[in-house]
Order: C-alpha cells, then structure tokens, then sequence
C-alpha cells in the first residue's frame, strides 16, 4: 500500500502527528527527546485509500551514541521503503541548522518530500511557516497536531498523492493472528521479533528499556498474517523512575488486551523469576493463549541441566500456566525459532475450539459426575447444565442447582476436564457460574 514516512529531528512532534493520523494513541508522547525510537507504523483508511503510516525516532545525522545511531538507521530504513516524506519541523522554534543538516541527507533518498510545520496552533502563528520555503521544498503545510489544525488538508493532499499511485493486488491471507512479544527486560524480546521477521526490525542493545513503544509488524506467511506485537519490557512498578518508562509499562500491559496469542519471554540462564510469574498473570488475566519461550538456550551448557528440569521448575513457579506450551530457542542463533509460529497457529486454533452443547451435556456431564463421585465422594457435582458462551477465549456458563457457587476445586477439577477431553490448546479457560436463584417470600 501507500507508504508515508513520518521524520526530522527529535522533539520536534512526530508522535503526536502520528497518533493524529493514525486516529488513536498508539506512540507515547512526551518532552523528553528520545522516546520514540523504534519505527512504528499504523494502517490509515481514508476515502477508500489503505495507507500506511510510519513513526521514526528523531534523527541525529553523524552520531557515535548507540541508541540515536540505531533510530537513524530504523529512520533511513523507513525512508528507502516509503513513497511519500513527511518532514515535521518545529514552528515554534523556527529553522534550526539540525533541520537545514538533514535537508542535503534526505534528498539523496530520492523521494518525494512534504514540509509539515507543526505547533502552529493559531491562525496567527501560521505566517511563520514561510520561513521553511528556505529548505527548497514546494509542499509546505503548517498544521498543530496537538489541536487538530490543518490536518484535515494535510490528509486531503496525501489522499490525492496516493490515488496517483497504482497499487499491487495484496496477498490473499486467511486470517490475522495478534502475537504479543512480553517480558522482563533484556530477556531477547526484540531480538526475537527481529529473528522471525528476518530483518532488523526493532532496536536491539544490551541497554535495558531500550523498546518503549509497543510496535506493530505484519509477518504474512502460508497465507496466515501474523501481527507481531513488540512491547517494552515489564519491570516491578518500584523500579520504573521516569514518567517515559511507566507509560511504556501500562502500554505493554495494554496491548497484552488485543493479542490472541502472547509469548512470554523468559531468559534461560537467569531461569524463571517472580516477575516472569507475574507477567505471566497479566496475559493470562487478558484472555491470551500463552506459548512460554525460553531464550538464550543457546548459553545453556549441552551437559548438566535438561529441558524437562527447566519445564518443571517453569510449571512449579506458574502453575497457573500448566496449559501453556514450552519451548527453548536461541534469537541469536535461530535455533528453533521456525518451530514458535507452528505453536501460534496451533494455539489460535485451540483458542477458536468450540465444543456442542449436547456433547457437553449428553457426555461429558454426566462421566465428570461419576468420575468425581468415585475419587471425592465428599465433593457433590451440583452441574445442571453447562454450555459454551464464547470463543476467544473459550468461556463456559455453568448453571447449578444449588444456591451457593461451585467449589473451586470443583471448578478447578472441571477446567482441567475440558482440557483434557477437547484440549483448547495454550488457552486460559474461563468458567461463569448461574446459581439458582432464591424465591422472594411474599
């Protein structure tokens, strides 16, 4: 589709003008520079027109620092992959040389460039973008993406730029699969997303905290797209200081609420820690299939230590994931890397499962009633009917007859029955009880 790239300096409201376009919050904002630093890119429809857009770190020309030499480069990655450049400057501040430094670098690129002139948030103030004629660029559109000023003809224009460009048939896909990448810091999560895309997609330092946004990438492959998402690593709440990094937390927390399928992270040689456990908890609470990926295998000496012992002291510490499937790899290495998107399509299958209600009520009532009847004679099944609500994850109502809920290691008994008997492979599995109402007296 029509690809724009948003660039320029830092701090100059890139983000802000990305989260216009794209219609929603999706890139943190703030006024440390720096924050954004990953490419971050979102689907736009406007009249009819699929376009779409992408976010870039602010770009420091010559730099020998290690983050803003890697945002230059995801930023010229950008730029080579985009039809249309979007050069916001600030208009507050007016030209600066770092602005008239990019100008010469840019135009080597070969694309087409816009001139957005951002903080003109009076009528008034708007007389002050003539001033960036000077950069030698026809199309110069001074607009306030904090107060919606003149992006309605910024995005008329980009409409019309891209109906003049004819687009490719897209590649018949199946579905779309949301995979969120969590864990704690550091434990290869960029690297992973980097290594199934087969490119260097996002950032990748041994600096903790170097992902803050979480970033959106298509993977289409067997006609299945895979939505990657690559969220900042997780810390405990007493360890995140700066207001940047607590934003990136709630947003890694938020996005676990529209992936199907997450995997978890964990790093081998530390083993699992308690805030694995807890991360755990969150994407189970968020209704995901949970695939627990143990990196950096490729450190683990070949002698001493097995799998099995590293899966049994996983399921000891998460017991509540005993569903979720382990696998060991290496992002580095690549080691079986090709066998994570395999469990994803198994476990969005398992999530999809639905099971007839009279299956469940002809059979499988009636043998959990009399297995429980042999084993617990003290536990009475009081399940009078039970069906499927929901999908997505796999959510049963349970109707009792007596006035009082189940017992949870009666609902605990039941989860672990349906898994056994129609699997719902790597999904949580949700249970809602209807008790018999008590009659009012009269």
């Amino acid at each position: 589709m029509f690809r724009i790239a948003i660039i320029g300096r830092p701090n100059v409201g890139k983000s802000p003008l990305f989260n216009r376009l794209c219609g929603s919050r999706k890139a943190i904002v703030g006024d440390e520079p720096g924050i954004t630093r990953d490419r971050n890119q979102c689907e736009a429809h406007w009249d009819g027109k699929a376009i779409e857009i992408v976010d870039t770190g602010g770009m420091v020309p010559h730099t020998t620092e290690i983050i803003p030499a890697k945002i230059l480069e995801q930023a010229e990655v950008a730029i080579g992959q985009s039809d249309l450049l979007l050069l916001v400057v600030d208009g507050r501040a007016g030209l600066t040389p770092l602005d008239q430094e990019l100008v010469p670098m840019l135009r080597v690129k070969g694309r087409p460039i816009w001139v957005v002139v951002n903080k003109m948030d009076t009528f008034e103030r708007e007389v002050d973008a003539a001033a960036f004629y000077s950069l030698g660029f026809q199309e110069v559109f001074p607009i306030s993406a904090e107060h919606n000023r003149g992006i309605g003809d910024l995005i008329d224009a980009i409409v019309s730029r891209a109906g003049e460009r004819e687009t490719e048939t897209p590649e018949e896909v199946r579905e779309e699969i949301a995979v969120a990448v969590v864990g704690r810091p550091n434990v290869g999560k960029s690297s992973l997303v980097n290594r199934l895309l087969g490119t260097e997609r996002a950032i990748v330092s041994e600096i903790p905290g170097t992902t803050r946004d979480a970033i959106d990438t298509l993977l289409i492959k067997d006609g299945i797209r895979y939505r990657l998402i690559d969220t900042a690593g997780i810390r405990r709440k007493g360890r995140t200081e700066e207001r940047t990094e607590k934003v990136s937390v709630i947003m890694a927390r938020k996005n676990l609420e529209r992936a199907d399928v997450a995997l978890l992270v964990l790093d081998a040689p530390e083993g699992v820690t308690k805030l694995d456990a807890a991360i755990g908890g969150y994407a189970s609470e968020a209704g995901c299939s949970v695939i627990v990926v143990l990196n950096k295998w490729d450190l683990i000496p070949k002698t001493g230590i097995t799998l099995d012992e590293f899966k049994d002291s996983i399921q000891r510490r998460m017991k509540y994931l005993s569903y979720a499937p382990i696998i060991a790899v290496s992002a580095i290495t690549g080691q079986r890397i090709t066998k994570i998107l395999e469990l994803v399509q198994k476990a969005q299958e398992g999530r999809g499962q639905r099971v007839p209600t009279g299956m469940l009520n002809n059979l499988f009532v009636p043998d959990l009633a009399e297995h429980l009847a042999l084993h617990s004679p003290k536990l009475k099944l009081e399940i009078r009917y039970i069906t499927q609500a929901r999908t997505n994850p796999p959510t049963f109502v349970v109707f009792t007859t007596g006035r009082t809920p189940l017992h949870f290691s009666i609902e605990r008994y039941l989860v672990n029955q349906l898994r056994e008997k129609f699997g719902f492979f790597a999904s949580p599995i949700r249970i809602h009880q209807r008790v018999k109402q008590s009659r009012k007296r009269r």
